[in-house]
């Protein structure tokens, strides 16, 4: 459940990651894949910079070095899965705008999926574009503090001229935000500083957020599991805010 705060990604919940790792081994395979096809088969992460921020992301999430390998080898040749990616905006319940972003090999099945988890928990699918405008698409990238040598202030320094416009410093992780025109200058000045980002992303930031009552909060959250939950949705972007109240209920859920 991307968002725009440190409560704001689902995936970050106690136990969710165990839980979900099958779905995000697909979720990087599929990126492994989109990488590879993109750059005119090009299985080389040393220049192919979109597979070698899909293999950080692929380490990120604990997957094996060989299966990270049987991935390039099998993207790379004939018989590799032919995956496109599509967008979709809608409205959960009271109000709160959402925005999937998907990787399918099939995409009368996605469109039906899609359609089908906005109606039984009370949304609307609308039409592409409609919600653009109430979110700032923006790079994302998650730093564990073990693997660096640098303290915050001296990485916060050395990082603004490559584009870092925001700071999250958190227990176990610093993240840094970017201007979307500046993911690739991010990506190279990390590289540059020898640092291996433990995730890094282009996500849909909302401008503003939305305050619920719990019991709607958690309609809203349920409406994002069951979009990660299918296997043809890469991310769930929103503007519902995550209130302490609800963080609280997450962890005591989850």
């Amino acid at each position: 459940m991307a968002g725009h705060s440190k409560w704001s990604n689902i995936k970050h919940r106690k136990g969710a990651q165990d839980k979900k790792r099958a779905k995000q081994f697909t979720r990087v395979i599929k990126e492994i894949n989109v990488a590879i096809k993109e750059n005119n088969q090009n299985g080389d992460p040393e220049t192919n910079p979109a597979l070698r921020n899909a293999i950080q992301n692929a380490k990120g999430v604990n997957m094996p070095k060989d299966t990270i390998q049987r991935a390039i080898k099998k993207a790379t040749g004939a018989d590799a899965d032919s995956y496109e990616k599509m967008s979709f905006e809608g409205y959960g319940p009271h109000g709160i705008a959402i925005f999937v972003e998907c990787t399918t090999d099939n995409t009368n099945r996605t469109v039906a999926s899609v359609r089908s988890i906005f109606t039984k928990h009370d949304g609307s699918l609308g039409t592409n574009g409609s919600l653009e405008f109430l979110f700032d698409r923006k790079g994302v990238f998650t730093l564990k503090k073990e693997h660096l040598d640098l303290d915050f202030e001296t990485l916060q320094l050395e990082l603004i001229e490559a584009g870092a416009t925001r700071f999250e410093n958190e227990e176990d992780f610093f993240t840094i935000y970017t201007d979307f025109t500046d993911f690739g200058n991010m990506s190279d000045k990390l590289d540059a500083q020898n640092i291996e980002p433990h995730n890094s992303e282009l996500q849909r930031i909302p401008q503003n957020t939305i305050e619920l009552p719990l019991n709607e909060a958690k309609d809203i959250v349920n409406l994002i599991d069951a979009f990660e939950d299918d296997d043809d949705v890469q991310d769930v972007f929103h503007n519902l805010k995550m209130t302490d109240e609800l963080e609280a209920a997450l962890e005591e859920d989850s």
